[in-house]
């Protein structure tokens, strides 16, 4: 698939297959996620994925509890405040990472939902599975094989985005 037909056909998959996602597609996805670009290189983000009882303890800080406990597995992301060299560059290359991840879990078959309302209780889910202050959560990804065809959304058009 080309690269603009793979970026509008992706959508967020809230509900997932009860099948497991192998370890090495994991790795893969974390793999396209270290090569977003970033301020001076220096790649701010720490991932955590969790597949076990802690995937469902996190679920319980979250409204969307729902697509965590249906997801496969989640993959955590976080800002390493040991590298960031400027707040608000990091977040963008951190956005990049993700957008990365997204775009290869959708190219391989499976689906995500970026999560982020689960930042309102960002400091309990740190504080739950024992993260270093050195690190601030910045999004959740919730994979699995997607359950049903998800409906194509409308965009606004080019025209309407750009400033004259």
């Amino acid at each position: 698939m080309n690269i603009l037909s793979l970026i509008k056909s992706r959508r967020s998959i809230r509900k997932f297959k009860k099948k497991p996602v192998d370890p090495e597609i994991i790795n893969l996805i974390l793999e396209s996620g270290r090569w977003a670009p970033s301020g001076l290189n220096n790649q701010p983000w720490k991932f955590m994925v969790l597949s076990d009882d802690r995937k469902e303890a996190v679920s319980k800080y979250t409204k969307y509890f729902s697509i965590i406990h249906e997801a496969d597995k989640i993959i955590l992301i976080f800002l390493d405040k040991n590298v960031s060299y400027n707040y608000e560059k990091d977040l963008m290359a951190i956005g990049a990472c993700i957008q990365n991840m997204l775009l290869y879990i959708h190219e391989n078959g499976l689906g995500a939902c970026w999560l982020g309302e689960i930042l309102n209780r960002r400091k309990d889910v740190q504080s739950f599975l024992n993260v270093s202050d050195d690190l601030e959560l910045e999004a959740v990804i919730a994979l699995g094989y997607p359950l049903g065809i998800v409906k194509k959304r409308e965009r606004k058009f080019y025209e309407e985005l750009i400033i004259k």
